[in-house]
């Protein structure tokens, strides 16, 4: 059994904040800022079927350069489902990733975070570069003697 410091497990966010499929784009974004978090696994009946996250959702949002005034965009968001917004196929890892295989993953791909599922792919957490650096936190503090 590989130490739990090396793995994705021993570093993830368990149980992350996660919105439903057919919840609106408007409702993800008050959940992001109340939370303050910047991405959001998508479920359908606790089946995970996507991410959607903070950069999606501002780029789905209309410009400044809309004709649109502020109720009818927020009308227009209302309307629409975070399924239209979310990626359907994000990364994901398992808690028994090493943490240098996800923490390459994450540098190669230019993401900021994966989830994490088990064996019968149901959410298990989410991985991050805040995770990396809690990590990279700990284990340099162990190499300085801290």
């Amino acid at each position: 059994m590989a130490d739990t410091k090396l793995t994705v497990g021993g570093w993830m966010t368990p149980h992350p904040i996660t919105i439903e499929e057919d919840a609106s784009v408007i409702e993800a974004i008050h959940l992001l800022k109340e939370k303050s978090i910047r991405r959001l696994p998508v479920m359908k009946k606790g089946k995970l079927v996507g991410l959607v996250t903070e950069r999606m959702l501002a780029a789905y949002t209309p410009g400044k350069a809309t004709s649109l005034d502020q109720w009818e965009l927020h009308g227009l968001l209302d309307k629409t489902k975070v399924r239209a917004a979310m990626n359907a196929e994000p990364y994901t890892v398992h808690p028994e990733t090493l943490l240098a295989e996800a923490t390459q993953l994450l540098h190669d791909k230019k993401l900021n975070g994966v989830l994490v599922v088990d064996d019968h792919d149901q959410l298990a957490g989410i991985f991050t570069t805040t995770n990396v650096f809690e990590a990279l936190i700990h284990f340099a503090g162990a190499a300085a003697g801290r």
